[in-house]
């Protein structure tokens, strides 16, 4: 069953989204300034060929697989389904990609998305700050409000002892990784495929987040809302579907987020494999669940050059928007 981010949020007479105050997370600070340092040793200290292909590789598994479709389109948003030992596999994926365990992840997700839901969001959820303040605020601070909604995650989640250990221990889970990368090519490998891919994974995130919050293309607008999401053009591959935010904004529910001609979304193309293998069903498309109050097509022309096979998905939502405006 889909969860609105909504869902886990409850706000209570005193909840105010916008009184609050931004403060210096140190062990999240701490941790990528020790991620990025060892990032840096790796390129100047031991660069190589082996090493680079080492970073590639562990960080398109632990990115695409994990975060992209383990963490976001699998666990925040139920978005498809697998057999419970392969979506373990997926999300601790997730969990190494350095910036959180699964509940962390989920209440991060979920508090921004409902900061951007209210009809005001202040600057820190909305990614409302310049460049580099908006570095600092977003990968070495927190949002503390002053009257916070009550926060519940799904029971089956919250009481899952494997998602319990992963929450636990998400940081020292590194080893997994570092361990048999030593063994295969000493330090040189550690830093490349644990220091340099963390670090660049979390600087990456930080950056789509930043600008799929501030300008690009834009297929939908959610009216009313103060934040609206940006697809950014080109990065398609790189960011493995997480770049079409803009499509994400509109159908938070849908597993395929390159939902129009040319995006290029390898995070579903993963996930159709693992249907193809029987190991994936129930996957959620843009036109599976009701739209999104206030959700309004914005470039007509792009519906006329979709391919005739995805027509009927983006008629079918501009008939739904049609019908209720005229009621």
């Amino acid at each position: 069953m889909y969860l609105h981010a909504t869902d886990r949020v409850f706000p209570n007479n005193q909840s105010n989204a916008m009184r609050g105050t931004i403060r210096w997370d140190a062990p999240k600070s701490l941790w990528l300034f020790v991620m990025m340092a060892g990032g840096l040793a790796a390129i100047f200290f031991t660069p190589s060929w082996s090493g680079f292909l080492v970073f590639l590789g562990t960080t398109a598994i632990t990115v695409c697989a994990g975060h992209s479709v383990g963490m976001h389109r699998l666990l925040i948003h139920k978005a498809f389904h697998t057999p419970k030992w392969l979506e373990y596999i997926l999300v601790w994926l997730g969990t190494l990609v350095g910036m959180a365990g699964p509940f962390g992840m989920i209440r991060a997700h979920d508090m921004r998305d409902w900061h951007q839901r209210q009809t005001t969001c202040p600057p820190h959820p909305s990614h409302g700050a310049g460049f580099w303040r908006d570095a600092w605020w977003q990968m070495h601070c927190r949002f503390d409000l002053d009257n916070p909604p009550d926060f519940a995650i799904e029971p089956e989640i919250a009481n899952d002892p494997v998602y319990k250990w992963m929450e636990r221990h998400w940081m020292t889970q590194q080893l997994a990784v570092a361990v048999p990368l030593f063994f295969l090519g000493g330090l040189e490998f550690v830093l490349w495929g644990v220091f340099l891919r963390v670090a660049v994974s979390l600087n990456g995130h930080w950056i789509v987040g930043h600008f799929a919050h501030k300008t690009g293309h834009q297929g939908w607008i959610v009216e009313g809302l103060p934040v609206q999401g940006f697809n950014l053009r080109g990065l398609g591959l790189v960011t493995f579907g997480e770049n079409w935010h803009s499509n994400h904004h509109a159908f938070p529910h849908s597993a395929k987020l390159g939902i129009e001609k040319g995006q290029l979304d390898p995070g579903f193309w993963f996930i159709k494999s693992l249907e193809a293998l029987g190991l994936a069903h129930s996957i959620l498309g843009p036109a599976d669940l009701p739209k999104r109050d206030g959700l309004t097509r914005v470039e007509q022309e792009e519906i006329d050059a979709l391919r005739p096979m995805d027509k009927p998905i983006f008629y079918n939502l501009q008939n739904s928007l049609i019908d209720q405006k005229q009621t």
